[in-house]
């Protein structure tokens, strides 16, 4: 599928190739390495085979510039997984690119509110603000999430 920036397309279900592996293998070590041991929730790559998950690519020319996955957590409900643009590419808009594209597969298969649980940490502070300007707000723990000071929980209607 096309993507708004010239050259720029998103695919779906590329789980099992080297790039996205390394990449959400980086994802996985950063995520643990920031956060604290029972507020980490990030899901390693094998869970991502999960048939609730759908994972989306968005290459350049064939190279992997980003990641990300939505979960259907019921029928009207879906959440923001495995985010992550790759580190070559920060700054290019990968992130907004992606996060569009979510919530466009989101409301094409039926979801009305979406969801996403982040860190609060520094590290975190540019997934914030792509979130809060696409129209995420502050919402309570959802899911089987726990409460924490780290953790913040965000959603948006569709």
């Amino acid at each position: 599928m096309a993507c708004a920036q010239t050259g720029w397309t998103i695919h779906e279900g590329e789980l099992d190739r080297p790039d996205v592996a390394k990449l959400l293998a980086f994802h996985f070590a950063a995520m643990r390495d920031g956060s604290p041991p029972d507020a980490c929730h990030v899901l390693p790559a094998d869970a991502l085979h999960d048939p609730a998950i759908r994972l989306f690519t968005l290459r350049e020319e064939g190279r992997l510039l980003g990641v990300g996955a939505l979960k259907r957590m019921a029928l009207d409900h879906g959440e923001v997984k495995s985010m992550r643009t790759a580190p070559a590419a920060l700054g290019r808009g990968v992130g907004s690119a992606l996060l569009a594209h979510l919530m466009a597969a989101a409301r094409a298969s039926g979801m009305t509110r979406l969801s996403l649980e982040t860190g609060s940490t520094g590290a975190f502070a540019p997934a914030l603000r792509l979130y809060q300007r696409e129209g995420f707000t502050p919402c309570p723990p959802f899911g089987t999430y726990p409460d924490s000071e780290f953790t913040r929980f965000l959603s948006r209607t569709l």
